[in-house]
């Protein structure tokens, strides 16, 4: 009965697995409410921002809202109070103030409400681009956490974990699976927040100590002040503001600070510095911004009189200094020798009384980026700190103890489970790096030597990596990375999720080192999961329902992941946010991340068909649908290291028989993009018993009645008097 339904699922389980995956990948159920929702583009340029942004769902009880105002925007609230208008509190765009990328590469738009006393009164996802909240995790575990901030003051210390008191330190829980999103949903809530705070004074500008200066010493030059550090240069490439580059940058700023005797007169010459500091009041502070062959002013096209400079500003620490008209004055030239040519020029006047020179500062240039998929405008800005040398400060700098930037913060928290983590990894590639010793321990009866290391990797990787850690890899981080390093890298968003990111410079090393299968083989969570599960299946009964795919089939199909891992590059360079859903042939999120129970019927379906299907036959998805392993498949081709063969493999084939990849071709010859490294065949190479070559070699020998040694590197045994060896007796690498 059950002979024929088996020829049956494997006459057609070509057609099966290719069904599962065409159906699959325009699945669209589920999708989250505001993933990459199409916002009125008046919402970011328009006075009255609340005519276009559901404002009353973050202020509860506000009736009216004020135009924008200050810089960075910000919008009033106010209710109806006996005829008259009472302040509520104030509503801010997050893209309007800040453009902290999540996980996608791109900002969360969030709207957010805050009271007079700077408490936080709502938090609204307006739009979205992470893919982890595309299919997998529901948008409603975002709303959920943005929910913990409501109350909160937003001066006070908030970051996401666990809460310590005796740091004053306010801890948020995170998102199982969405580490990086939170992390910088933490950012841009309380950047929007203290930004807007401080406007409106409820938080107060820290007072710093002045800067003093030793007196005006020998005039540098040009080159000299930017070795020093004390002209500084911020440069913008049109691929990072999603332009096209016609040969010059967007942005390239050459600035300064202007009250230090020294490099004042090096700028200004003596007459012009004297000038300055002549106008300038007890408090405020000069800083210069000369730029040249830019695609674009950094003083803006949109500025009147009374207006703001929204092109740049200045910020040290959490205080940020805007410019208006009359924080300007001409710099008609620079007296420094060797001072490159300019065609746009400033001296920006620092009116507030807590911006210190002694201390470092960043000068910050705001601008818009433009979206390749929609054509829309994004909020973005670049920036370069600034300090002075020691020898232009009297008494040198001040010791500044920086705060550790977020993504070493997760590092840090993190330091057991990377500690193991790695120590996982460094375990199996030594493993592995000893397989010659491993193999030549094992026979075809007992592999429990080579099994050993790579069965406990599958475990540890099911459940450690797999359930626990979720670091599980993706090709959506492929996609990602790739157009990173095409338009703005930045490594901060990476280094976010610690083990994520090992297990990447671990797959790029290994993968070059000695092709995919140490991963995909031995690490993969779902692969060893599957591998496992083909196992398991065996050891209670199911052996004999087991098979594998004719050579021939399994030749076509095994080229289906490689047109998927094409087709999902090909559709992120017209839109990412469609290839993140057609990346759901993946059933990494489904089984590790969301769970099988937890995700909608069809998702459920498709993982759970693949590891029952992996019970009867071995690695169907890692065979033939992973675009994952067919992105990993193609740099194996420039491994250093390969399996060894011997002359005898292209006419033996015996290893072929017992090769559960079917990678290894009629010829004898291993195709190594296909090879999970499972060493099986590599235990039949050294077994004198098993492989054919060597087992007549055994028995020539021994009729011969000589000794012999162990076995040589390549296979072969080394007679203590050597007879004459045939010609195809030579070990031969691949």
């Amino acid at each position: 009965m059950l002979s024929p339904l088996l020829h049956s699922l494997h006459r057609h389980v070509g057609t099966l697995l290719a069904t599962l995956a065409v159906g699959l990948l325009p699945l669209s159920t589920a999708l989250a409410d505001t993933y990459e929702v199409k916002l009125p583009p008046e919402l970011a340029t328009s006075p009255r921002m609340c005519d276009y942004a559901p404002c009353k769902d973050v202020i509860p009880g506000a009736t009216a809202f004020s135009e924008r105002k200050g810089q960075p925007w910000y919008v009033e609230a106010y209710k109806d109070e006996a005829g008259q208008k009472k302040l509520l509190g104030y509503v801010m765009l997050s893209t309007d103030i800040t453009d902290i990328p999540a996980y996608s590469g791109k900002p969360v738009v969030t709207l957010i409400g805050m009271d007079t006393a700077g408490k936080f009164t709502g938090v609204k996802i307006l739009k979205h681009s992470e893919p982890i909240l595309l299919l997998g995790i529901p948008e409603s575990a975002l709303v959920k956490f943005n929910d913990q901030y409501l109350g909160k003051f937003v001066g006070d210390n908030i970051e996401i974990g666990k809460s310590r008191p005796e740091e004053n330190l306010i801890g948020l829980d995170a998102i199982t699976g969405a580490t990086v999103t939170v992390i910088a949903q933490n950012q841009v809530m309380m950047t929007s927040g203290s930004e807007v705070a401080k406007q409106v004074g409820i938080l107060k500008p820290v007072n710093r100590p002045q800067a003093r200066f030793p007196a005006s010493a020998a005039t540098p030059s040009w080159a000299d002040l930017v070795a020093d550090g004390s002209v500084q240069r911020l440069t913008v490439k049109p691929e990072e503001v999603g332009l096209k580059s016609d040969g010059r940058p967007y942005m390239d700023l050459w600035f300064g600070y202007l009250n230090q005797p020294t490099i004042g007169h090096a700028i200004l010459g003596k007459d012009g510095y004297d000038g300055l500091m002549g106008r300038l009041k007890e408090g405020e502070h000069a800083i210069f911004i000369i730029a040249n062959n830019s695609m674009d002013s950094f003083k803006g096209s949109g500025f009147v009189r009374g207006g703001l400079y929204d092109r740049v500003q200045v910020r040290q620490d959490k205080d940020s200094f805007t410019f208006r008209d009359l924080d300007y004055v001409n710099l008609w030239s620079i007296a420094a020798s060797g001072a490159p040519a300019f065609n746009e020029s400033a001296i920006f006047i620092i009116r507030g009384k807590s911006f210190s020179a002694a201390y470092p500062w960043k000068l910050v240039f705001l601008g818009n980026k433009i979206d390749k998929e929609t054509a829309a405008k994004t909020f973005a800005n670049f920036d370069k700190e600034y300090w002075l040398a020691d020898k232009y400060l009297e008494g040198g700098r001040p010791v500044v103890v920086k705060p550790d930037p977020t993504w070493l913060k997760v590092w840090k928290d993190k330091a057991l489970d990377i500690a193991a983590f790695t120590a996982l990894l460094l375990v199996i590639a030594a493993a592995y790096a000893s397989r010659d010793r491993l193999v030549r321990r094992s026979d075809r009866k007992n592999k429990w030597p080579v099994n050993a290391f790579k069965y406990a990797g599958w475990v540890v990787s099911i459940g450690f990596v797999g359930f626990y850690a979720m670091a599980q890899p993706s090709i959506t981080q492929v996609l990602t990375w790739f157009h990173s390093l095409l338009f703005q890298w930045k490594w901060e968003l990476f280094l976010s999720d610690p083990l994520i990111f090992i297990f990447w410079v671990f797959i790029i090393i290994t993968v070059f080192v000695w092709g995919r299968g140490l991963f995909c083989g031995w690490l993969c969570p779902f692969g060893s999961l599957s591998e496992l599960l083909y196992k398991v299946g065996s050891v209670i009964g199911l052996k004999r329902l087991q098979f594998h795919l004719p050579q021939p089939l399994h030749d076509v199909l095994k080229n289906l992941k490689y047109a998927i891992f094409f087709g999902l590059l090909a559709v992120s360079f017209f839109s990412m946010g469609l290839a993140e859903q057609l990346a759901e042939i993946e059933p990494f999120k489904t089984t590790f991340l969301v769970g099988l129970l937890n995700r909608s019927w069809p998702y459920t379906l498709f993982a759970g068909g693949l590891l029952g299907l992996s019970i009867f036959m071995e690695r169907p998805f890692c065979k033939y649908l992973c675009p994952l392993g067919a992105a990993l498949a193609m740099p194996t081709t420039f491994r250093w290291f390969g399996l060894r063969r011997k002359d005898e493999c292209t006419s033996c084939k015996a290893c072929a028989k017992g090769c559960g990849s079917l990678a290894i071709d009629t010829k004898g010859n291993i195709d190594q993009r296909e090879c999970m490294l499972c060493l099986d065949c590599m235990v039949l190479y050294y077994d004198d018993h098993a492989c054919p070559p060597l087992a007549q070699e055994r028995k020539r020998r021994t009729k011969a009645g000589q000794a012999l040694t162990p076995i040589d590197g390549k296979g072969y045994f080394i007679p203590i008097h050597p007879l004459p060896m045939d010609k195809n007796s030579k070990g031969v690498e691949a």
